[in-house]
């Protein structure tokens, strides 16, 4: 893995965190995808009073991580400690079969689990899920393409080049909506 997938896993220990979200019996799965990467490093250097720690990155040169005040036990994170950080990223989209012509909207949670007191090595998981209700406002089946309106009022009509997607633009309706949930986990553990 490169160093800027690495950075990338890193930035997300800072922002995400999150609940998850689940269909209802009457939305219809559309797609889904998810993508999964694992970095094992170590640790070269920490400054817990700053809430900074430096990992070896891929090359073995230095990656420096400034941490939010949330990271707790960096005291206990020594120079030559494992780190892995695995990262999942997912996206699912569901047809909202309510023809309700609300507007569309978007809604993100986040969470957070951290390492428990009986836990000698500092570490835990973040997630954070973004969802966003598109509405249907035109389809063409000659062309399997499907005209979506975002939250912010505007359109953008997508080619659908799946074969099992296209299968089902036959049961969209002018005014249904596209539920799509992005979910990021971050799992960070450490070991001495």
């Amino acid at each position: 893995m490169k160093l800027h997938a690495l950075t990338k896993a890193i930035t997300l220990a800072t922002l995400l965190s999150a609940a998850s979200l689940s269909a209802m019996a009457a939305d219809i799965p559309l797609s889904a995808v998810v993508v999964a990467d694992r970095v094992d490093t170590e640790v070269l250097a920490v400054d817990a009073a700053n809430h900074q720690v430096v990992l070896k990155g891929p090359e073995g040169q230095e990656v420096p991580v400034q941490l939010t005040d949330k990271a707790k036990n960096l005291g206990k994170l020594k120079v030559g400690d494992k780190v892995r950080i695995d990262v999942t990223h997912s996206a699912a989209a569901y047809l909202d079969t309510d023809v309700d012509k609300g507007l569309p909207g978007s809604t993100e949670r986040t969470g957070e689990v951290r390492a428990g007191k009986d836990n000698p090595n500092p570490g835990g998981e973040a997630y954070r899920q973004v969802q966003v209700q598109l509405l249907i406002t035109k389809i063409d089946l000659a062309k399997n393409q499907v005209t979506l309106k975002n939250p912010a009022g505007q359109s953008k009509t997508l080619d659908v080049e799946r074969p099992e997607v296209q299968a089902k633009l036959k049961d969209l309706k002018v005014g249904q909506s596209v539920v799509v949930t992005y979910t990021d986990i971050l799992k960070v553990t450490t070991q001495h």
